[in-house]
């Protein structure tokens, strides 16, 4: 009957093994090796859980890892040789622990030749880690103590695509150029929650979404937007935007289509671009809306019909500010594809 038993399992390791597209001496290596500490389902033997377990440092790791969890966790350090043994590493979230910049070894994260995404949100970074494995396609590091990026991390990183550094101590002197070199292909980047005064300098052609909500910035340079010709959600909430720092025409970008100014300091509504379909205005001090001067533009009141030239905008939201119903009927007539309208 035992031997029955141990044939039976073999079998269903075997059988794992082929769902699982893994050789079976790597599969029984990985179970095997599991640390007694975590949690390495069968069912998906390729991932290890070690998160909430109260963890001061980073255990053993089996050899055939893909998928690392150890968030929620009091780890404060990863030495160099602390994943030496997992080179096949694709996902590591270190999320909520107590990780300094001082903690993380020399190379230990250049070391992961195949590692795509990388999550520390919630640590106690004091600088971005470097260097960074040239497979990285998304890094998180929202809520540390972020106030520097040495120069040359990003170089050679062509493959990052998702940069969050939200909610950490970034100045304008620290996010220039220089700093951010390397991103060619960055499609999204988070400097929300920051100390930044002034657009950041030296964002790639290639980016997508911007977000930059709870800064300190007051104006926008008018050629601003030149460079970034893909630019298609753009937040900017909570910032101290006057319509003195707006240039006229300033977000005329033909692949806009997402656009946050709540809670800044505008007394007009910016000209709104032909493509735009969601504008937030919301809290700010503005008094009246004008609808030939901020529609694209020119409206024959006697055509109610709707073309492919007709702006795109179908959400508006202007509540918190010094206007008072009714909506203007300039602002219906240019805009016929509004759908929703918050006053």
């Amino acid at each position: 009957m035992a031997a029955h038993r141990k044939l039976f399992s073999v079998l269903c390791l075997v059988t794992l093994a082929i769902s699982q597209d893994m050789p079976y001496e790597d599969l029984l290596a990985q179970i095997q090796a599991c640390p007694k500490e975590c949690n390495c389902p069968q069912n998906f033997p390729r991932a290890v859980y070690c998160d909430s377990k109260g963890l001061k440092s980073i255990p053993n790791i089996p050899p055939y890892t893909w998928y690392l969890y150890l968030q929620n966790n009091l780890i404060e350090t990863v030495p160099s040789d602390a994943l030496q043994n997992a080179t096949q590493l694709r996902w590591v979230n270190l999320n909520r622990n107590k990780i300094t910049s001082d903690g993380v070894g020399e190379g230990v994260l250049g070391g992961m030749k195949h590692l795509a995404h990388l999550y520390m949100d919630d640590n106690l970074l004091s600088t971005v880690p470097s260097p960074l494995p040239v497979s990285l396609e998304h890094l998180r590091l929202s809520r540390n103590r972020i106030s520097k990026i040495p120069a040359g991390t990003f170089v050679g990183l062509d493959k990052l695509n998702l940069l969050d550094l939200q909610g950490n101590k970034l100045m304008d002197d620290a996010v220039t150029e220089v700093s951010l070199k390397g991103l060619t292909n960055l499609v999204q980047i988070n400097l929300a929650k920051n100390q930044l005064s002034s657009m950041p300098l030296g964002l790639p052609p290639s980016t997508t979404q911007l977000f930059l909500d709870g800064n300190n910035i007051e104006k926008i340079p008018a050629d601003y937007f030149k460079g970034l010709p893909k630019v298609a959600f753009l937040r900017l909430n909570y910032n101290k935007l006057g319509s003195g720092g707006v240039p006229k025409g300033i977000f005329n970008i033909s692949s806009i289509l997402d656009l946050q100014l709540s809670h800044n300091q505008l007394t007009e509504v910016p000209v709104i671009p032909s493509g735009l379909e969601h504008l937030y205005l919301d809290h700010n001090k503005i008094a009246n809306v004008n609808g030939s001067s901020v529609c694209p533009i020119s409206v024959d009141p006697l055509d109610d019909s709707v073309n492919e030239s007709a702006p795109r905008l179908r959400y508006l939201r202007l509540d918190g500010n010094e206007i008072s119903p009714p909506i203007p009927r300039d602002i219906v007539m240019c805009f016929r594809l509004l759908r929703s309208i918050v006053i």
